[in-house]
């Protein structure tokens, strides 16, 4: 497996970069019609995550792609404590930056537990829904698991999330209409997405000479060791 490594760290990379670039920022896309229409920012990339788990499923298993996930979580962990460590050390008199810092990476402690708790959960609903589908279609249809699969995830994501960070803060109407639009998009990012998932699923297939389907695994995710 001469690429899984560099699978995972773009897993990863993809995973904090994400939150800590784009969760902080609201951007406005100007829809005709419409107007100014708000996302968060965000959206454009987090959902790689999403294609980068479903192509270690697809071709190095379930097992192998929860190592993944726990090497993501624990990143986003530390990322977490880091920054709150570092947004709390006092700042020298010298230093004009701290209100700054503070607006950047002193996110919410709820808001921080939403989103590794619902990254965790939608991950590896994404994870086993595409190994099972796998099974079922005799590896037929890339399509069909990978849109599938993240239908799930991400709509396991949307569910946890926003109403773990904004239930009681938004009225019920903002929240459902936020958690909908987002999952929407996400789902949509990752279907105009599925050439480019077919052709790094092919590429790396070839190269390492490994097609997994799980029809023996234990899909508890709570464990490691493949």
């Amino acid at each position: 497996m001469r690429y899984f490594d560099f699978v995972m760290a773009a897993f990863v990379t993809i995973l904090l970069l994400s939150n800590v670039l784009g969760a902080g920022k609201v951007a406005t896309v100007d829809l005709p019609g419409i107007g100014d229409w708000p996302f968060g920012a965000g959206i454009l990339f987090f959902p790689i995550s999403y294609v980068l788990g479903d192509v270690l499923t697809e071709v190095y298993g379930y097992a192998r792609a929860r190592r993944c996930i726990w090497a993501g979580f624990g990143a986003l962990l530390f990322m977490a404590f880091m920054a709150w460590v570092v947004v709390a050390l006092p700042p020298a008199t010298t230093w004009e930056g701290q209100a700054a810092y503070e607006a950047v990476f002193g996110q919410v402690p709820r808001i921080v537990f939403a989103s590794i708790v619902a990254f965790w959960a939608g991950e590896f609903a994404n994870s086993y829904v595409l190994a099972r589908m796998k099974v079922w279609t005799k590896g037929r249809h890339l399509w069909t698991r990978t849109i599938g699969s993240t239908f799930v995830g991400q709509g396991v994501d949307s569910l946890i999330f926003y109403p773990l960070a904004f239930y009681g803060v938004w009225d019920t109407g903002t929240l459902l209409l936020v958690l909908l639009t987002q999952f929407a998009l996400k789902v949509a990012w990752e279907a105009l997405l599925t050439p480019v998932t077919y052709a790094v699923v092919g590429w790396l297939k070839r190269r390492e000479g490994i097609d997994a389907y799980d029809t023996d695994t234990d899909f508890t995710p709570f464990r490691v060791r493949v």
